[in-house]
């Protein structure tokens, strides 16, 4: 494992390895592969629990659609119906099993799905983090990262990149102690999406709520 504590040093030429690689060029690749796309699709499983909780996990599945800027969209197949969409400005979150609609400002959501928007033209990790600790995993590498804001939603995102430098699976530590776990299959970079996606319409007789934050 190699520890980073200071980016800036890394800026002035220090690079780090772990066996053969370099975590500088790899950061540079991954910003490079997904700040290049406007649209991106890709499957996703998302396993959810608490640190004081490990053995309590609730596991979803769907498909997550990115359109720059920050539009998203989390379409749920398990459970069918459940639904997460940015559409640049609101976010909003449908809960079936209640009818019920969640709505708030993009910029002060809490919900820690609202993060991946960097996936999409605002990767940075110069700007958003400020340590890096580098782990192997077979062929593929863990990037675990500490964020430089003390009033981001998480305390530490680990990426798992590919040799080819796609991110196959994300950890979102939340500062609630909470997890979320996504593993990422069926990447399709640039498809054509129907811009219908990122527009949200009210189920019939739901109960739209708006969440203030503090």
């Amino acid at each position: 494992m190699t520890i980073s504590p200071l980016w800036p040093s890394f800026l002035a030429g220090f690079t780090l390895f772990a066996g053969n690689f370099e975590l500088g060029p790899a950061l540079r690749k991954v910003e490079s592969r997904y700040n290049s796309v406007r649209t991106l699709q890709v499957d996703y499983r998302q396993e959810y629990s608490f640190s004081a909780q490990p053995l309590a996990k609730r596991s979803e599945s769907g498909v997550l659609f990115l359109q720059r800027p920050g539009k998203m969209r989390w379409e749920y197949r398990e459970p069918a119906g459940k639904l997460f969409l940015s559409d640049g400005k609101t976010v909003y979150f449908y809960i079936p099993s209640s009818n019920r609609v969640e709505r708030s400002r993009l910029k002060e959501t809490e919900d820690l799905r609202a993060p991946l928007a960097f996936l999409l033209g605002r990767l940075d990790f110069d700007r958003d983090f400020r340590q890096f600790r580098v782990r192997p995993s077979g062929q593929d590498h863990w990037i675990e990262a500490l964020p430089k804001s003390a009033k981001a939603a998480y305390r530490q995102v680990d990426f798992l990149l590919t040799p080819s430098f796609q991110i196959s699976r994300l950890r979102i530590y939340g500062q609630d102690q909470s997890i979320m776990d996504y593993t990422f299959s069926n990447e399709r970079l640039n498809p054509i999406l129907n811009p219908k996606l990122f527009v949200f319409e009210p189920p019939q007789g739901a109960e739209v709520v708006d969440l203030e934050q503090p």
